[in-house]
C-alpha cells in the first residue's frame, strides 16, 4: 500500500532529531523567548492537526503554548522532621499537562472553542503544544455540517467541563475497568464477605455462588 505524505511527516515525528544544530531545537529556543499563548499562522504538524479536525478555513486558528513539566513543589516546612517526610517534591498533579494546556489556552481565548491539541516540543522546563481553536459563532463554522455540533448551547465551554478527548479516555478507562470487577463473581463474594454481608445463615448462598464461579471458569476454559 501506497503511503501517503502525511504517513512519512509522521513517522519523522515518531523520533524528532533534537541534536544541537536541529531545525526543532532551534525552535524551542525561539519559542521560550516568545511569548506564550501565541497564535500562529499554521500548523507545525500538519499531518497531525488534519487528523484532530483542523482545516484551514475561516474560524479555525492555531494557538502554541507552554506548560512546565515535571513535579510539583511546596514551600518548605520549618519543623523538624526528615526529609523523605516533608511531602514538598515529586507531588503530581491529579490533571494531565496536555489537559492543562488546553484549559489555559480557553481562558486566554474566551471566544474560541477548543477542538484539540497535540505535542509538539519539549525542552528543559516546558512542554510545547498547539491547540487546535474554533470560533463557534464564524458563518463558516455555523454552515458545516461537520463541525456546526461545537456550536449548540451545551458544547460551550466543554474543555472546562470534561468533554474533550482527553478527559473521556481518563474516564473511560476508570469505568472500564469498575465494570469488570463489579462484573467479576470471584470480586462480589470476596466483597461481601469483607464487609460481613454473609453470615452463617447464608451458607447455602456462599456454596450456590461458588457452584456459579466453577461452572462460568469452566465454560471459558472450554
Amino acid at each position: 500500500m501506497v503511503k501517503s505524505v502525511y504517513g512519512y511527516l509522521g513517522d519523522q515525528w515518531k523520533k524528532p532529531d533534537t541534536s544541537y544544530q536541529s531545525p526543532l531545537k532551534n525552535r524551542l529556543i525561539q519559542w521560550r523567548r516568545e511569548e506564550n499563548w501565541l497564535r500562529v499562522d499554521k500548523p507545525l504538524r500538519i499531518d497531525r492537526a488534519r487528523s484532530l479536525g483542523y482545516k484551514a478555513k475561516q474560524g479555525y486558528i492555531i494557538v502554541r503554548g507552554r506548560v512546565r513539566h515535571g513535579g510539583l513543589h511546596r514551600h518548605q516546612i520549618k519543623g523538624g522532621r526528615k526529609a523523605s517526610a516533608r511531602g514538598t517534591t515529586k507531588l503530581t498533579a491529579a490533571k494531565n499537562v496536555q489537559r492543562i494546556a488546553e484549559e489555559r489556552t480557553a481562558s486566554r481565548y474566551p471566544n474560541m472553542e477548543v477542538l484539540n491539541s497535540y505535542w509538539i516540543g519539549k525542552d528543559g522546563m516546558y512542554h510545547y503544544y498547539e491547540v487546535i481553536l474554533v470560533d463557534p459563532a464564524h458563518p463558516a463554522i455555523v454552515n458545516d455540517p461537520n463541525i456546526n455540533w461545537i456550536s449548540a448551547f451545551p458544547n460551550r465551554r466543554r474543555v472546562l467541563r470534561g468533554k474533550q478527548v482527553l478527559d473521556v479516555k481518563a474516564v473511560g478507562s476508570c469505568t472500564r475497568e469498575k465494570v469488570l470487577r463489579k462484573s467479576d463473581p470471584v470480586f462480589v463474594l470476596t466483597k461481601a464477605l469483607e464487609n460481613n454481608f454473609l453470615s452463617n445463615d447464608h451458607h447455602w448462598f456462599c456454596c450456590i455462588l461458588n457452584d456459579f464461579v466453577s461452572d462460568t471458569t469452566d465454560r471459558i476454559s472450554s
